[in-house]
């Protein structure tokens, strides 16, 4: 059968009615929006991440001073603790700090009042030894009490605490980003249900007649639903190219503080090398998904606005 119907026709007026400028702009508001909660997910899990495997393989030990002990009985029970952790397996490095390096790293909470006039602490201070293990499920207990018996009043800081705070952290800062997708998608969906109730109150006359014709309601909920998922899917693919330029900047900012690669010369390149693998998935998915919530958004009101016919 050979149709007279010439393509693309619109018979119901859809590109009067479901204009294709305010609808792409507001999709793609929302989908900059979601662009920015998905990586604020992804970058959060990432670094939270890189700290957490960075701070629970590394130990920091202190060696106390030996009460009435000279500095021959000090350097004897530091040299102790260094023989146990470098002849215990699971340790990768271990190494203790210097006084200059403990001057350097207490001298900014003292003041002025801390230190000598020689730049050197004005009280005397634990040897502390920073060690490196090779996995952070090390069984601490064993170690601890091999340190006590070579030299008693060691202190072990595995840093659990912090590693506690880190991931709450990071569980709520992911949690914020979640609800945030959720109410942009729910904006999204409101804004795509209003543009398509004025379509209809624009075009009542036309879908009258037509639905009067015998057209039957999935038809024209069908109609309306390509015309708004296509415009969906153009916003937000609109949306995610403007939020890249973003994304690369915010990469650039963090890639010091998540073990990323050091500038050399091409910072395109660093912060591209520096956003998640997850996140490089996700992003060419807001197209599919803008065009999914707009395709049930438009079908769901039409169809409930056809119901109302007479």
């Amino acid at each position: 059968m050979i149709s007279l119907r010439p393509s693309r026709f619109d018979e119901l007026g859809l590109r009067r009615a479901l204009a294709d400028r305010m609808l792409p702009l507001l999709v793609a508001a929302m989908a900059f929006l979601a662009a920015l909660a998905l990586a604020g997910w992804f970058g959060t899990a990432a670094l939270s991440r890189h700290w957490r495997e960075g701070a629970g393989a590394a130990l920091t030990i202190q060696v106390p001073h030996a009460e009435a002990s000279a500095a021959r009985g000090d350097t004897d029970r530091l040299a102790a603790v260094l023989a146990v952790l470098l002849g215990t397996p699971g340790i990768a490095s271990a190494h203790a700090l210097s006084e200059q390096q403990l001057t350097d790293l207490l001298k900014p909470w003292l003041g002025a009042d801390g230190i000598g006039g020689t730049d050197h602490l004005a009280m005397p201070i634990p040897a502390v030894i920073a060690v490196r293990l090779t996995d952070a499920a090390f069984d601490l207990t064993p170690l601890s009490r091999r340190l006590q018996a070579a030299a008693p009043g060691t202190l072990v800081e595995d840093h659990g605490l912090w590693i506690g705070r880190l991931t709450v952290l990071a569980r709520s800062l992911q949690a914020c980003a979640a609800l945030a997708l959720l109410l942009v998608a729910a904006v999204a969906a409101a804004v795509i249900a209003i543009a398509t109730r004025a379509g209809l109150s624009t075009r009542r006359t036309a879908i009258e007649i037509v639905h009067g014709l015998g057209a039957a309601d999935g038809y024209i909920a069908g109609r309306f639903a390509a015309r708004a998922t296509l415009l969906a899917a153009v916003g937000a693919a609109a949306g995610g190219l403007a939020a890249l330029p973003i994304l690369l900047a915010l990469a650039s900012l963090a890639a010091p503080f998540g073990g990323g690669p050091v500038a050399d010369g091409n910072p395109v390149r660093d912060a591209l090398q520096t956003l998640p693998a997850a996140l490089w998935l996700a992003l060419p998915c807001l197209p599919g998904a803008a065009a999914a919530i707009g395709f049930v958004t438009a079908q769901g009101t039409v169809r409930r606005w056809l119901r109302r016919l007479p």
